[in-house]
């Protein structure tokens, strides 16, 4: 008797602790098995299409309740045989990508580089991740966060964002989707 109650107990508390430890729980896992990518993204989200979209973008999903926040996949072409690291450092694509940015952004649109790092994902790709904070011409103020990578010469970037307002809220939600996403 003790020792079954003793397994209960145990159950419980594991059971409560599982369920308040992380804020990264409610994802599920999108895959894309022809063009060689995952990630999780949160329940709640859905897939838009985008009309009149940036090229290369892919995917697009999007809060239903915040309809601000979204993730979206962009893949574009690199030459053949070049990797992540032969492309350059963390921080110099961070700076090539916020170049970019406000090269093609529409006037008014400032974007701060915050951040560079690297990681591996599950299937041994390396990962550039980058964060940025964006004041649109609005006056808008948004949060994005990247995983950059290259698979069979293709560059695949995950991008998410949300207000500035809420970054606080889910920064470790959207680091958690943004480590997530693995290509092949």
């Amino acid at each position: 008797m003790l020792k079954s109650w003793i397994t209960a107990l145990l159950l419980a508390i594991a059971l409560v602790t599982t369920g308040c430890s992380t804020a990264v729980s409610g994802l599920q896992q999108y895959v894309d098995s022809l063009k060689g990518y995952e990630f999780l993204y949160p329940n709640g989200w859905v897939q838009v299409e985008v009309q009149e979209s940036s090229e290369g973008v892919d995917r697009v999903f999007r809060d239903i309740i915040e309809r601000s926040e979204n993730l979206s996949v962009v893949i574009s072409q690199v030459p053949e045989g070049r990797d992540l690291a032969s492309l350059g450092t963390p921080t110099e694509i961070g700076y090539r990508f916020l170049k970019e940015t406000n090269t093609a952004a529409p006037q008014g649109r400032e974007t701060e580089f915050i951040r560079a790092g690297s990681y591996q994902d599950a299937k041994n790709h390396a990962h550039y991740l980058l964060e940025y904070a964006v004041e649109l011409p609005s006056g808008q103020q948004r949060h994005n966060i990247a995983s950059v990578a290259v698979s069979r010469n293709k560059l695949f970037t995950f991008n998410v964002s949300t207000s500035e307002d809420r970054w606080q809220k889910v920064s470790d939600r959207f680091e958690a989707m943004a480590k997530s996403f693995t290509v092949y």
